[in-house]
């Protein structure tokens, strides 16, 4: 017997049935976190059924059902969490229910979700709408076909109203922060009268006026949304809700289910294309991809080059020995090196040292409001490509490794100098593992948080570091980034349970990106190894 399972062990099939269970057991560990974000981040956008139900002591509670659990120390009961919204009137989101005391459940039709822009989700039932203090339409039919009449009025008015806000006001903003640092300059210089300052201060004058004039747009555009529409809730509770602000109405329990997939992309291109609202745990999540890619894409063109030259000076030029045995070693060791480090060094020196000496060089008149002297993309990024070079430079010298000796010295013997057998021979040759170590570098560049937080992520950008103000690129802008708002929606959220949905859509977003980075950098790699491939035949 003990001689038998010597030889089945000595065979070596035991090692690989092991070796099966360790890879069969990790896929199983991915597909379930896979599994995991896609059922919670898709289900976030479905448009849910509204149960009514009542309660044995007559209590009414509507909402719609977020999850069902066992009753801890009563076996055989559940309890179901509601959520119910109307978290101005009832101070929650959820509520549990014991199933045992439902007496009555019903699915009505005249049930509206309605979403707005504070306050979350509002449950209930239309009862009329208002003009002012004047009833325009009143039973829940005919207020609601007024509500649809007026809300693309509303949703006109309102984006009229952020885009003065936002572009108008934000450019005159502007204007007059950039005439007022001239005047600054002349005032420094002693300048303080003279046709350079007179016009300057007409500039002012006429960018003022210019900021009267929008101002006086916004009151009238405010003054024009008097509609509200009410809206009656449990326990005999109900809620006069402007019109204006109202983005969207929908009844899920009289919903068919091609109305109900119109709906789930119409959310779902509100996700990835909107602006968040509510402390981002409402609304689209656009400036966050929009920072996140263009991060990204800083951060390669800074490592790539870096890196690069770095592993041809190891590989190709130095003098192989202890010392370059050790340097190595540390970039090996640098990257397993924790990331808020980096974070702290990016702190010290690019936004301290260097960002301070830039201010100081070039934007003294703007001080003591730092210009480059605080957290902005441009840092964030070369703090990343700080953290990513290692595997920049090991991919490459890997790389650099595996062409062979004598394709250098073909190349030599054939009279081309070391700098044209690096260039035409050894590049090419050594381009697809600098593409695997970008790869590498990409991922893990848009999954990092750490360095963020303390280099130029913020919750909520004002903008975006591309604009149609001139120079059209910030790099000294904060930005969104896509792993800080799952954190901060996720952690820092003050309705934790009501934003943990948004936590799974972003994340199954976050995923999608990087999936989708890789694959453009994959498909890069494989063209270049056609390309060269063809070249060597």
């Amino acid at each position: 017997m003990r001689a038998d399972l010597g030889k089945t062990w000595r065979s070596g099939e035991p090692f690989i049935w092991l070796t099966g269970g360790a890879l069969a057991f990790a896929l199983l560990l991915v597909a379930g976190l896979v599994g995991l974000i896609l059922g919670n981040g898709l289900g976030f956008f479905w448009p849910s059924g509204v149960i009514r139900l009542t309660l044995a002591d007559g209590k009414i509670m509507t909402g719609q059902v977020a999850g069902r659990e066992a009753i801890p120390g009563r076996p055989g009961q559940s309890r179901i969490k509601l959520k119910v919204a109307n978290r101005d009137l009832y101070g929650a989101d959820f509520n549990w229910v014991d199933e045992a005391a439902i007496v009555r459940r019903e699915f009505p039709p005249d049930v509206a979700v309605i979403e707005r822009t504070e306050w979350g989700l509002l449950v209930g039932t239309i009862r009329e709408v208002r003009e002012g203090d004047a009833v325009v339409a009143t039973e829940p039919e005919g207020s609601w076909r007024e509500v649809q009449t007026r809300l693309p009025e509303a949703a006109r008015v309102r984006a009229e109203v952020r885009r003065i806000e936002t572009r108008d006001i934000g450019a005159i903003n502007v204007a007059q922060e950039r005439t007022r640092l001239r005047l600054k300059t002349l005032d420094r210089k002693g300048i303080t009268s003279g046709p350079d300052v007179e016009a300057l201060q007409q500039e002012m004058a006429a960018l003022q006026l210019r900021y009267t004039e929008q101002a006086r747009r916004l009151g009238e555009l405010r003054e024009r949304q008097g509609a509200s529409v009410v809206v009656a809730a449990d326990q005999g509770q109900e809620k006069a809700l402007p019109l204006a602000q109202v983005f969207d109405v929908y009844f899920p329990n009289r919903m068919s289910g091609s109305a109900k997939l119109r709906h789930y992309g119409a959310r779902v291109w509100e996700f990835v294309s909107d602006e968040p609202r509510e402390s981002n745990t409402e609304g689209g999540v656009f400036p966050a991809i929009f920072g996140t890619v263009m991060m990204v894409m800083i951060m390669s063109v800074l490592v790539t080059p870096l890196g690069v030259l770095a592993a041809f000076y190891l590989r190709e030029y130095a003098k192989q020995g202890p010392f370059v045995s050790a340097v190595r070693i540390a970039v090996n060791n640098l990257a397993g090196v924790p990331s808020i480090v980096f974070g702290i060094f990016g702190v010290g020196f690019f936004i301290y040292i260097v960002g301070g000496s830039l201010d100081r060089l070039f934007y003294p008149d703007a001080l003591p409001t730092p210009t480059y002297g605080t957290g902005g993309i441009l840092w964030a990024s070369l703090t990343l490509a700080l953290l990513t070079v290692p595997v920049v430079i090991v991919a490459t010298e890997e790389g650099l490794a595996a062409v062979p000796r004598g394709v250098r010295e073909a190349s030599l013997a054939l009279s081309a100098t070391k700098l044209e057998t690096t260039l035409r021979v050894v590049l090419p040759a050594v381009m697809p593992s600098i593409l695997t170590g970008l790869i590498l570098a990409m991922a893990r560049a848009a999954g990092e948080v750490a360095p963020l937080m303390i280099t130029g992520v913020v919750k909520l950008a004002p903008a975006l570091p591309i604009d149609d103000l001139w120079p059209f690129l910030h790099l000294d802008r904060k930005f969104m980034h896509l792993g800080f708002h799952i954190y901060d929606v996720g952690f820092q959220s003050p309705n934790v349970d009501a934003a943990r949905p948004m936590v799974f859509a972003t994340t199954l977003l976050l995923l999608g990106l990087v999936v989708l980075l890789n694959l453009f950098a994959i498909n890069m790699r494989n063209r270049l190894r056609r390309t060269y491939a063809t070249v060597a035949v």
